[in-house]
């Protein structure tokens, strides 16, 4: 019960999280990582083009299935269950997320963990010249400090779904239809 008590306080913090524009996502996609020693960079990144074009949580992500993509006379859509609202979302495709299901015969790579993958995407970021200088605020020892980072080394997978629902936004889609689909 010491919520109720007078001197109880919820510590919060004002986020300063990225987003990649589609300059950038546009970057990272055509990144040649065609060697087989960069096969798990290849494979990051593809999966990080799709959650950036879709809006998915990792989770959502790593259960994505062919049969979860669809086509009618307006286009290419993807249905899913989420796994944390639990709730059915419809999302209109690009082409990218297209190509990178056929590069993958319908079954995108599996085996990685989200850390794993917050750890391949950073390098990736890193490999298409993303070094754009960000000031983030820090608190360190009770202080708020600021840093200045370069800004792949701030890339994670909720990047993606960040930079999925900005972009949406900036590129005039309504509001309420990219709260639909990131489940907010």
């Amino acid at each position: 019960l010491d919520f109720r008590k007078k001197a109880f306080r919820i510590i919060t913090e004002e986020t300063d999280a990225i987003y990649l524009t589609e300059e950038e996502l546009e970057k990272i996609y055509e990144l040649d990582l065609s060697d087989k020693k960069q096969a798990h960079l290849d494979k990051a990144r593809d999966l990080f083009i799709i959650a950036a074009r879709t809006a998915l949580r990792f989770e959502d992500l790593t259960k994505l299935q062919e049969h979860n993509i669809y086509s009618n006379e307006k286009g290419f859509f993807l249905r899913i269950q989420t796994t944390k609202t639990d709730v059915n979302v419809v999302v209109p495709l690009k082409k990218q997320v297209i190509d990178i299901f056929k590069k993958y015969d319908g079954k995108l790579p599996r085996g990685m963990s989200n850390q794993k993958m917050n750890e391949y995407i950073k390098e990736v970021g890193s490999r298409a010249k993303l070094k754009t200088i960000v000031t983030k605020n820090i608190t360190k020892g009770g202080l708020k400090v600021e840093i200045n980072v370069e800004k792949h080394k701030l890339i994670t997978t909720h990047t993606a779904r960040r930079s999925a629902a900005t972009n949406l936004y900036l590129a005039g889609f309504p509001a309420l239809s990219i709260m639909k689909i990131t489940g907010h």
